[in-house]
C-alpha cells in the first residue's frame, strides 16, 4: 500500500498566478532594459550561444572556434535556443528562452509547494521564487540553469506523485526527466540512482510480507526502480552513443570533466583568495601540453590525470578544501570571489550581494520547514540536495552548482511560513475571545465592586 498523498487541487491558486505574472514582469523588464542589446561575456554562454546557431545551420556539435567535435556542455540548452538562433541577431531571443523557463519555475516550484503542504504555501512558493535573486537573476543569461532548475522542479513534482503512486507510468516520467536534466547539467545523473532509491524504499514497505518469503514481491518492489533507471538510460543514449562515435577516447556526457577538474586540483584552488573554486589560469598555466586546437577528447584525459595527480600530492590538504567548497556553495566562505566570479558570468553585482542576504534568510526558514514536512517527503526534496553536496565535495563550491536545490529550498521555507501563517490564523480568534472574556470579567468585577461600595457606604 502507498501512503495517501495531500488532496490534489485542479486550479492553481490565484496568489500563485498573481505571483507569477509578476515575477515573469520582473524578469521581462530584466531582459528588455537590462540585457538586450548586451554582448556576451568570454564564459560559458559564448559557448551555448554558437552551439544553438550551429545547430539552426545544421551543424550538429562541434568546438566553435576550432575544427573538432565539441561536446564541452550538455546539448539540450543549445537544443532548446536552436528555434530561435536562425535570427541575424538571435542572442536576445537566446536570452528570452531562459527567460520563459524562470517563469514556468515560478508556477512548477508552486505546485510542488501545493502538493506538498496545500494552497497556502503554494502561494507562499510562488512569490518567494518569483522574487528570490539567485532564480531571477540566472534567467536572461544564456547558459544552462535555468533549463537545469526548471527540470529539477518539474522532477520533485514527479517524483512527489511516483511516491504516491504505484504505477510504472509515473516511474518512467520521472526517469525521463531526470535524463533531460542530466543532457542539460551533467552532475545531475546523481538524481537517478537517488530517485531508484527512494522508489525501491517506498515500493519495499508497500510489498512487505510476514515471512519476508514473497519472491513475486521482491521483483515487485525492483520494478519502478527499474523503469525510472531504464528510462533516463534511453534518454541519454542517443547522445553518448554520439559522443563515443566521434572522439578519439571515450566520452559519454562532456569533455567538461578535465577542464572543471584540473582548474579546480591547483595551488590557486588549494590555497589564498580562491580556495574552494575555480581557476582558469589552473587550466591554462597548469597544463604545459595545452592547446587550443587540441582533440578535445585527448585534451580532456591529460587534464584529468593531471588534477588526479595533483589531489594525490595534497591529500592532507583535501579536508580544508572541502570545507571551503562547501562553504562557497552555501555562501559562507569566499563571498568576495563568488561576487566576482558572479559579475564575471553576467550577474549583477547588486543582484550577487542580494542574492547571498536573501540566501542567508531563507535558508534558516527553511530549516524551521524541513521539519514540518512528512518524512517521505523529505526524501524527496533532499535529492537535489545530495546530487548539489557530492558536486561541490568532488568538484568546487559555487552558485552555479547550487542552483539545483534552490527549489528544494524555496518549498521548505514556503512550507514554514504558511505553517506560521495557519498558527496564527487560529491563535488569532483565541487571543479575541480571551481578551473578549478577560474585558467582560473585568467589567463584571467592576460593577460588583462598585455596587458593594455603593451599598457599604448607603448603610454607613
Amino acid at each position: 500500500m502507498h501512503p495517501d498523498p495531500p488532496a490534489p487541487r485542479t486550479t492553481l491558486p490565484r496568489g500563485l498566478i498573481v505571483a507569477a505574472v509578476v515575477g515573469g514582469a520582473w524578469r521581462v523588464w530584466m531582459l528588455l532594459f537590462r540585457k538586450w542589446h548586451r554582448p556576451l561575456l568570454l564564459n560559458d554562454s559564448l559557448y551555448y550561444s554558437a552551439q544553438a546557431r550551429q545547430l539552426a545551420d545544421g551543424v550538429f556539435f562541434r568546438e566553435i572556434f576550432v575544427d573538432q567535435p565539441g561536446a564541452e556542455h550538455g546539448p539540450l540548452t543549445a537544443v532548446l535556443m536552436a528555434p530561435v538562433s536562425w535570427i541575424a541577431d538571435p542572442v536576445p531571443w537566446q536570452r528570452f528562452v531562459t527567460v520563459l523557463c524562470g517563469i514556468a519555475t515560478i508556477v512548477v516550484i508552486g505546485v510542488l509547494a501545493a502538493r506538498l503542504a496545500g494552497p497556502l504555501a503554494a502561494v507562499c512558493a510562488g512569490w518567494i521564487a518569483a522574487l528570490y535573486p539567485n532564480l531571477w537573476m540566472n534567467d536572461g543569461l544564456v547558459m544552462s540553469e535555468s533549463v537545469s532548475v526548471l527540470l529539477v522542479a518539474m522532477f520533485l513534482v514527479a517524483m512527489h506523485g511516483a511516491v504516491y503512486d504505484g504505477s510504472p507510468r509515473r516511474a518512467a516520467v520521472v526517469g525521463a526527466l531526470v535524463g533531460l536534466a542530466t543532457l542539460a547539467r551533467s552532475e545531475l545523473v546523481l538524481l537517478a540512482p537517488g530517485a531508484a532509491l527512494v522508489l525501491l524504499l517506498v515500493d519495499r514497505g508497500g510489498h512487505r510480507t510476514d515471512d519476508g518469503a514473497d519472491r513475486r514481491a521482491g521483483r515487485a518492489e525492483l520494478r519502478r526502480p527499474a523503469v525510472l533507471l531504464v528510462v533516463a538510460a534511453i534518454v541519454v543514449a542517443p547522445w553518448v552513443a554520439f559522443n563515443l562515435a566521434r572522439f578519439e577516447r571515450p566520452v559519454t556526457l562532456s569533455t567538461n570533466d578535465g577542464t572543471t577538474l584540473l582548474g579546480t586540483y591547483c595551488d590557486r584552488t588549494f590555497s589564498g583568495s580562491q580556495k574552494g573554486g575555480w581557476s582558469l589560469f589552473c587550466v591554462t598555466e597548469d597544463d604545459p601540453s595545452y592547446s587550443a586546437d587540441e582533440e578535445p577528447s585527448v585534451r580532456s584525459a591529460r587534464q584529468r590525470s593531471l588534477a588526479i595527480a595533483y589531489a594525490r600530492g595534497h591529500l592532507s590538504e583535501l579536508p580544508g578544501v572541502v570545507a571551503a567548497r562547501l562553504g562557497r556553495t552555501f555562501d559562507l566562505y569566499g563571498l568576495r570571489s563568488l561576487v566576482d566570479q558572479d559579475v564575471g558570468e553576467e550577474r549583477s553585482r547588486w543582484a550577487s550581494r542580494t542574492g547571498i542576504l536573501a540566501w542567508w534568510m531563507l535558508a534558516v526558514v527553511a530549516l524551521f520547514g524541513f521539519r514540518r514536512v512528512r518524512r517521505r517527503d523529505r526524501q524527496i526534496l533532499l535529492l537535489p540536495v545530495v546530487a548539489v553536496l557530492v558536486t561541490t565535495i568532488v568538484f568546487y563550491g559555487g552558485h552555479r552548482i547550487r542552483s539545483s536545490m534552490e527549489p528544494t529550498v524555496v518549498v521548505f521555507a514556503a512550507t514554514a511560513l504558511a505553517a506560521w501563517a495557519k498558527r496564527n490564523e487560529e491563535t488569532q480568534p483565541a487571543i479575541e475571545t480571551a481578551t473578549e472574556t478577560a474585558t467582560e470579567t473585568a467589567t463584571e468585577t467592576a460593577t460588583e465592586t462598585t455596587a458593594e461600595t455603593t451599598a457599604e457606604t448607603t448603610a454607613g
